[in-house]
């Protein structure tokens, strides 16, 4: 017999586990869920990914797939292969592993993720 739980509360105010990124330029927030971690970040404006987490990961672009949502800000995302697109408020995204990011503009991005932060920002 299987099984399954009634009604579950987290927060991500209260996350499990707090990853920071470089020069302080943001912070990843987590919970853990059965199905995976769902995670909170907080990009501040200068932020790019191939500047404050490509020496946490030490990959030449991240390999995270991310299914996410954006609260606030916007970001610029680009493939390896030079497909880019830039994302804001109310905008769901799918990205596949192999691109860089970075903010634009001067305010926060906030995105909520399904997918690619298990182990994203994390040190190795």
């Amino acid at each position: 017999m299987e099984f399954v739980p009634g009604l579950i509360r987290m927060s991500l105010d209260s996350p499990e586990e707090v990853r920071r990124f470089e020069q302080d330029s943001g912070q990843l927030e987590l919970v853990n869920l059965d199905a995976g971690p769902v995670g909170r970040a907080t990009f501040m404006p200068g932020w790019k990914w191939s500047e404050h987490v490509k020496p946490i990961a030490g990959t030449d672009s991240c390999q995270a797939a991310h299914t996410c949502y954006f609260v606030s800000g916007r970001m610029r995302v680009v493939i390896d292969d030079g497909e880019e697109l830039d994302y804001g408020p109310g905008d769901f995204a799918v990205m596949p592993p192999g691109h860089d990011a970075w903010i634009l503009g001067e305010e926060p991005c906030v995105v909520i993720d399904w997918q690619g932060f298990a182990d994203y920002a994390k040190p190795r």
